[in-house]
């Protein structure tokens, strides 16, 4: 299997606020914009493994901006580790200045992904080859992630944990 680059899998969703989508402040629900995360980490996980994807995990979230009424809001998502049969999905989502038309960063959130075939078994994915130095900074803290990941779920134990340890250790 040829590895792919992140660029490879990145998809862009953009799309306005429309008054359903908002809470009594006039702002996007956060469940709405969850539900454009995962729909743009999915196509970006299926992109890079060209299989059936799931959602295994919403990682981390932040609402660090409110997404106005009306807004223009757009959903990046790509490919920011590949694993044996996950991908972790790094998503940053952007929102216009209605006159000026500059875009702001409004939030971000990392989504686990896994392939599977068409019975729900896990398959293997292509490795990824980060390119810029962004992508390589999010490739690097991706295996720290896992690793926290596992060990606070019990299944891995901290002594094993070898990328979590250097960030103490060094």
């Amino acid at each position: 299997m040829q590895a792919k680059t992140p660029k490879d899998s990145r998809t862009i969703l953009t799309d306005l606020v429309l008054p359903s989508e908002t809470n009594p402040l006039n702002n996007l629900f956060g469940g709405e914009l969850l539900a454009r995360m995962d729909r743009a980490a999915s196509i970006a996980a299926r992109r890079h493994s060209r299989r059936i994807v799931v959602t295994a995990s919403v990682n981390h979230v932040a609402f660090n901006k409110a997404i106005p009424l009306g807004s223009v809001v757009t959903v990046e998502a790509v490919v920011s580790r590949a694993f044996k049969t996950s991908m972790e999905i790094f998503i940053d989502v952007w929102v216009e200045d209605r006159e000026s038309g500059m875009k702001s960063k409004a939030n971000e959130a990392i989504y686990t992904f896994v392939a599977v075939d068409e019975t729900g078994i896990p398959v293997a994915v292509p490795a990824l080859e980060p390119e810029t130095k962004l992508e390589k900074d999010r490739f690097i803290a991706a295996l720290r992630r896992k690793q926290l990941s596992l060990v606070l779920a019990g299944k891995m134990k901290p002594k094993d944990a070898t990328e979590l340890k250097a960030l103490f250790l060094d």
